[in-house]
């Protein structure tokens, strides 16, 4: 029979004294964490008997966060997605603890969102905070940041000085983007519509923007309306590409910069086959809604954040602004941007 390896064993196999076993075995004395975790792979690699014992007392060294993520439209299933999406993130991370405490707001109004980020801050360590660019807003987050709550904004980012930093992609480049996709399939003169949720959403009007300077640039064949706010709202979406595809013979694609795509999609499934076929639809994010719509053609592509990997960034940020509190350095993380179509859904 093998023998059964010692505190020896495992002191000469992870690279500390005896002594920095026992006190990890017996949960006396002060030891860093890296240095438990580094002992916790050795016993796994030598089958020392008390591994158990070792990761107990890594739980209990660990950094214990309160997050909060004031997210909006409760009834929007894209919302929901983001918030089930920062939840497991929270759970994967190995070196923390993270309680996500996710909270969603329907009334958008500057004032509201200033409310009830306010009220988060109070329960939590750092927020995190998807919402229009706004002076009552940015007040909130100056307030927050006077008492040690870093305020991160997520998606699309805010002009408050105050910020501790930004977790999205590269809004400028999805833009032009989609504009290539757009120009690229339409050959023939016509119209593009334009939709887009709010223009205090840095993120859209920053898209927005990009496309209409790729399509001066290379499509100067099609004509861009006016951009349309929805106000995120798909029954107002409806509304307007029914318009559209009732009195037009000539638009030839929709650029989905906001909210709204359910009723988009429900317009053009309503009207006749001959004029939808010519439509191009191009999208922001991917939820079930825009995923059936990608699968029926009627969407060309839906340009995405990678849920998985810009959850882990903005969960990575939020604990480094609250490492890095007294810092005036803002935070940048960008995440490429997915792009799916039809074929790849």
């Amino acid at each position: 029979m093998m023998k059964r390896p010692t505190i020896a064993d495992l002191a000469q196999a992870s690279g500390v004294s005896i002594a920095t076993v026992n006190r990890i075995l017996g949960g006396t004395g002060a030891v860093r964490a890296e240095t438990i975790e580094r002992v916790q792979n050795a016993a796994e690699e030598i089958g020392f008997y008390g591994r158990g014992v070792i990761e107990d007392r890594r739980q209990r060294l660990l950094p214990n966060y309160r997050f909060g993520f004031l997210l909006q439209q409760s009834s929007r299933e894209l919302y929901r997605l983001f918030g089930s999406k920062i939840t497991e993130a929270a759970a994967r991370r190995q070196y923390e603890k993270v309680v996500a405490v996710v909270d969603f707001v329907d009334v958008l109004e500057p004032q509201n969102i200033a409310d009830r980020l306010e009220a988060l801050g109070k329960r939590c360590d750092a927020v995190a905070v998807i919402a229009g660019d706004h002076p009552l807003i940015g007040q909130t987050i100056q307030s927050l940041k006077e008492r040690g709550k870093p305020v991160v904004a997520y998606i699309t980012d805010q002009s408050a000085r105050d910020r501790a930093g930004f977790v999205g992609t590269d809004n400028w480049k999805l833009g032009r983007t989609a504009a290539w996709f757009l120009a690229q399939t339409t050959p023939m003169p016509g119209r593009i519509a334009v939709f887009i949720g709010n223009h205090r959403y840095q993120c859209q009007d920053v898209s927005d923007a990009s496309f209409r300077s790729y399509m001066r640039e290379h499509a100067p064949h099609l004509q861009v309306d006016d951009s349309r706010p929805t106000h995120e709202e798909p029954q107002e979406a409806y509304r307007i590409v029914s318009q559209l595809l009732s009195e037009l013979d000539d638009l030839r694609g929709i650029f989905i910069v906001g909210g709204g795509i359910s009723g988009v999609l429900r317009a053009l499934r309503e009207a006749p086959v001959e004029k939808r076929d010519k439509v191009r639809v191009v999208c922001r994010d991917i939820g079930p809604e825009t995923r059936k719509g990608l699968t029926e053609g009627l969407i060309m592509a839906a340009l995405c954040h990678p849920l998985d990997q810009i959850s882990d960034e903005l969960i990575a940020t939020m604990i480094a602004a609250l490492e890095h509190r007294d810092s005036t350095t803002i935070l940048q993380r960008v995440v490429p941007f997915e792009t799916i179509t039809p074929e790849s859904v």
